[in-house]
């Protein structure tokens, strides 16, 4: 029986009791890629600076990201015209009208 989860023997007679396998939860730093939401439009020069930041930053972290155009969903108008382009980081916003690329990295862990 394997006593104290915290602990390097406990982890040790966990891979053995289940072949080497541990379970997501006792892998320490795996998480699922963050992702990061750019909400722009066609024509925007502050738009296009932030994609290549973006862009950037999501291939060196390794994160995701996409990209929404706020003239095709009204509640994206409605919520964010004065402030495009608009950054999200898993579905919460981080920054308006520029990209900061230190923020940007800090708000992915990385």
């Amino acid at each position: 029986m394997c006593v104290r989860p915290a602990s390097a023997a406990f982890k040790e007679c966990y891979r053995r009791a289940h072949n080497g396998r541990m379970t997501p939860l006792l892998r320490r730093g795996a998480r699922p890629p963050r992702t990061i939401t750019l909400i722009a439009k066609p024509g925007c020069h502050l738009c296009d600076a932030a994609r290549e930041v973006i862009a950037r930053v999501a291939e060196e972290t390794g994160a995701t990201w996409e990209e929404r155009d706020i003239l095709q969903d009204e509640e994206l108008y409605r919520r964010y015209w004065e402030q495009i382009p608009v950054t999200l980081v898993d579905g919460k916003q981080h920054d308006f009208w520029r990209v900061d690329e230190t923020r940007l990295r800090a708000a992915l862990g990385s």
